[in-house]
């Protein structure tokens, strides 16, 4: 049988008894005739933890030490998963990921996988050994430097080794029992996606569900490595996330799921001059200062004044460092004023059947209304419609929705095991 690539959540493995609970899943899987190679993620809120630590001894911790601290945890956890392998008769060997090959850019906090060299990873298999990675982290292609990936990455760890390795599978073990048509912190009613495609899986990620890591699908999607979503905490079935070509599309819901994110902020620049340039001029800026933008709205021109309001939507992370870098560019641009909100959240509806169903818009937009949710933004891709609406009404929104497209379960589906969906 061929390679298969797993990867641990915080959750599961948060304690001994997580781990030795792990260990015994890995320990079957190689038992079945299977080579593995096992991706961990920090013990519990270790990452939390630690990152908190750096923040009380340091306001501002430079991103090289802040990284060298932040990598400690994975460490910790896949030196214990190997010992709780070797206990269990088979043999574990343990890679940082500098070790496994996982080569980065240099950018501390948020670095992006240039390539895999699994050199280390292929022995150990080639030994008869389980090869245990801490997901997470690489090494500058430029510095050497230890880097990190950004939150939540260890998904994106496992699917660039099970590309490099040529693996059968990704398997993604998590707190949840798959991938559900809803944040079943808010729906408890909702169901379970058996087979989900790539595209419809992205579009998910980008509008905050966290079940999987937005990068670890693009990643899959390019390399077409088929992910399989599942709880280290039962056995059932979980999820498939592949290419839409091996879905079934006779089977397929018209909408997939609803996706809610609580994450962005939203800024308004006040009487922008209607000039040919200046939009441009404050997208570049923006961009130059590494933000991104989501979704954006520009009115209409007052016949009166010639200027305009643009409105954008962005991490709200980033919404400090964006007001900065607007508030430097007005004596160029010209605008009246700045207006920032970050009480907001996005809903959004996901689904490849809309393509061909008319009616899935307005149907979205009524069940909005008799909720009593206001819309102050639209978005809309081929298999996505995106909503801004206010902070609070952000789980009114989602149950009115899930249920006015009839995604509700007739039973409770959906088990949150871990606490923290990841």
């Amino acid at each position: 049988m061929g390679i298969v690539v797993q990867k641990y959540g915080g959750s599961s493995v948060a304690d001994a008894v997580g781990i030795k609970r792990v260990a015994q899943r890995i320990v079957d899987t190689k038992k079945a005739g299977h080579d593995v190679c096992v991706v961990v993620s920090a013990m519990g809120d270790s990452t939390d933890e630690l990152r908190d630590l750096a923040q009380q001894v340091s306001p501002l911790p430079p991103g090289r030490e802040l990284d060298m601290l932040l990598t400690a945890g994975e460490r910790i956890s896949m030196a214990l998963l190997a010992m709780a392998i070797a206990n269990l008769g088979q043999q574990a060997r343990s890679f940082t990921g500098s070790q496994a090959g996982v080569i980065t850019d240099s950018a501390h906090g948020r670095a992006k996988i240039i390539d895999i060299t699994p050199g280390r990873i292929e022995s150990a298999i080639a030994d008869g050994a389980i090869a245990i990675v801490a997901g997470f982290q690489g090494v500058s292609v430029d510095t050497k430097d230890i880097t990190t990936l950004g939150r939540g990455a260890s998904d994106t760890t496992a699917v660039a080794l099970a590309a490099a390795l040529g693996a059968d599978v990704c398997e993604i073990y998590t707190d949840v029992d798959g991938i559900f048509t809803a944040d079943p912190r808010i729906v408890a009613s909702a169901r379970q996606i058996p087979v989900i495609s790539f595209e419809e899986m992205l579009e998910m990620c980008a509008c905050g569900a966290k079940v999987l890591h937005l990068r670890c699908v693009e990643y899959a999607r390019r390399y077409n490595v088929p992910i399989h979503v599942r709880s280290s905490f039962s056995q059932k079935t979980g999820t498939w996330v592949m290419d839409s070509s091996e879905v079934d599309l006779v089977e397929q819901a018209i909408i997939s799921g609803v996706a809610h994110d609580r994450s962005e902020a939203k800024i308004t620049v006040v009487g922008v001059p209607d000039r040919v340039g200046e939009a441009a001029r404050i997208f570049e800026a923006l961009a130059e200062s590494g933000i991104n933008i989501d979704m954006i709205v520009q009115n209409i021109s007052a016949a009166s004044t010639a200027r305009t309001d643009i409105s954008f939507t962005l991490p709200r992370d980033d919404g400090q460092a964006a007001m900065t870098t607007l508030a430097r560019l007005n004596e160029q641009v010209g605008y009246e004023q700045l207006l920032y909100d970050d009480r907001i959240g996005k809903v959004s509806l996901v689904g490849a059947g809309m393509r061909t169903h008319p009616g899935v818009t307005a149907r979205f937009f009524a069940a909005l209304a008799a909720a009593g949710v206001n819309i102050e933004m639209i978005s809309t891709s081929e298999i996505r419609i995106s909503v801004i609406v206010d902070e609070d009404r952000i789980d009114t929104a989602v149950m009115a929705t899930h249920a006015a497209f009839d995604l509700d379960s007739a039973e409770v589906e959906a088990v949150v095991y871990g606490g923290t969906g990841r």
